[in-house]
């Protein structure tokens, strides 16, 4: 059994480096290219089940691939991305955002902490298990929700952590 961790495509915040987290921001044409590219190599994948973030750029790289693979798309909450609270909409690059990343149990102001989104996607993986057991599932999520999900299944350091950044509309193996 394996589960796929797939980033959705590229959104205008993404090109101006601003922080997202759960604020819905729509794919830009490239993010829609994005999500096209993944599902045609997603065709090469032995996907039987796919599970979308609720957040719009997710749902719609979900639903290219789902058309794709002729699979519905479920919806669950917990593949949407970090709440990073009042630091949405500010500058990525920002020292303010870079240390609080490392800072793994310590919530964003207004937000969510890195446990706490782990907590949530350890949830998940471990209900993909039983309820699709023996079957391959692709999650389409966001890179905070990549991130947690990759500790699950490798030990990172908050540094590494903090550093970890899948590229947009790519995709991640796992074995369950």
């Amino acid at each position: 059994m394996k589960i796929y961790f797939a980033r959705h495509g590229q959104t205008q915040w993404n090109v101006d480096n601003r922080i997202t987290g759960i604020t819905d921001i729509p794919l830009t044409q490239v993010g829609i290219e994005q999500a096209k590219q993944l599902a045609e190599k997603a065709k090469n994948y032995p996907i039987d089940v796919i599970i979308a973030s609720p957040l719009i750029r997710a749902r719609d790289t979900a639903q290219y691939v789902a058309d794709v693979k002729n699979l519905p798309v479920h919806i669950d909450e917990r593949l949407k991305e970090h709440n990073f609270g009042t630091l949405e909409g500010t500058d990525r690059r920002s020292d303010v955002f870079i240390e609080h990343k490392k800072n793994l149990a310590v919530r964003f102001p207004k937000g969510e902490s890195s446990v706490q989104v782990m907590h949530r996607v350890y949830s998940l993986i471990e209900e993909v298990k039983e309820k699709y057991a023996g079957k391959n599932v692709l999650c389409v999520c966001h890179g905070g929700v990549c991130r947690a999900a990759r500790t699950y299944f490798v030990d990172m350091t908050g540094e590494e952590y903090s550093d970890y950044s899948p590229e947009n509309a790519s995709i991640i193996e796992y074995e369950l």
